[in-house]
């Protein structure tokens, strides 16, 4: 059974009519339904992309935190082919919630890295909810040096609440670690391409999403920090979360007119987890295409690129 936001009310509604309708045209109990069933159907789809290009930022936050959304691993065992992982940061031990390695994506071999935040239960308490600690970035960190010794372009798939702020990571220097891994992925001279798939926290998704190209999902979200924070530091109240994600700009359509991301890749209707496999091949078309346009730079350039793009932002802002 589908799992709706408190906001898709009146869509599920009209779909569970159209479900009822179905399952009665099934048992030939009804006289021919077909043309009610075509209408409401049609009615049911208008009323989902209606509401769908309309969604405020602190709906398209739930979107994004949809539990349904396709995930890093979903993302790997559709485009990556011959994925190996590679584990630890060869300092402290091994943080499932960056997962990374090697693979071929369209035959090109591809570094390719990522929060993961699980499915279930069970994975979403081993992989911590993709809520990395400083040994996930010194991993990170680790696989894109060794993307750029062996002139292997990087791709980072984006899908964090934020670093884990536990006692444990400060004492092991989360913030050395993300800053670490920030500046490698600003150094490298392959080209590298970032998607933020569904929540791009603060400092977390940075970490890996210093890109020649920053890639977003129509109803995904990029924030300094999470609304529910933002309203705690500004008006010691998380119960103001929605005015302060109106208030942030952190929507993807923002983002595009400042210049903090470059391309916005389309949704399907009713967002990703309505339709999970279409989702994940736009992802990968929106992917090849940038990093075919990188292809043809130096080593330099697609650092000066690289350099050139975020020192714009200052200047845009």
């Amino acid at each position: 059974m589908r799992a709706y936001l408190d906001f898709e009310k009146p869509v599920a509604e009209l779909e569970t009519k159209v479900e009822e309708l179905r399952q009665l045209a099934s048992k030939g109990d009804a006289v021919s339904i077909s043309d009610e069933l075509n209408k409401l159907e049609a009615k049911a789809s208008k009323a989902l992309v209606e509401l769908y290009a309309t969604l405020t930022p602190w709906q398209k936050i739930q979107v994004a935190r949809h539990q349904e959304r396709p995930h890093f691993s979903d993302y790997v065992r559709q485009l990556v082919t011959d994925f190996t992982p590679l584990a630890g940061d060869r300092a402290f031990g091994e943080d499932e919630a960056v997962v990374g390695g090697f693979g071929r994506f369209r035959g090109q071999p591809v570094c390719v890295m990522g929060q993961e935040k699980g499915s279930n239960t069970q994975s979403r308490l081993r992989h911590n909810f993709g809520m990395a600690r400083p040994e996930g970035y010194r991993k990170a960190a680790r696989l894109m040096d060794l993307a750029d010794r062996f002139d292997i372009p990087v791709i980072s798939l984006v899908d964090t609440a934020g670093a884990f702020p536990g006692i444990d990571a400060e004492e092991r220097g989360q913030a050395e670690a993300i800053a670490r891994s920030t500046d490698i992925s600003l150094r490298l001279g392959v080209p590298n391409v970032a998607v933020i798939l569904g929540e791009g926290g603060s400092g977390g998704a940075i970490a890996i999403a210093a890109s020649n190209r920053v890639l977003m999902l129509e109803h995904a979200v990029y924030t300094v920090a999470s609304p529910e924070a933002s309203a705690s530091i500004l008006w010691r109240d998380a119960g103001k979360a929605q005015e302060a994600a109106t208030s942030m700009k952190i929507t993807a359509q923002d983002l595009l007119k400042f210049g903090i991301i470059d391309v916005i890749i389309a949704e399907p209707a009713g967002g990703a987890h309505r339709d999970p496999e279409n989702a994940i091949a736009a992802v990968g078309e929106a992917i090849h295409h940038e990093l075919s346009s990188l292809t043809t730079f130096s080593r330099e350039q697609i650092q000066n690129l690289r350099a050139d793009k975020f020192m714009a932002m200052g200047r845009k802002l």
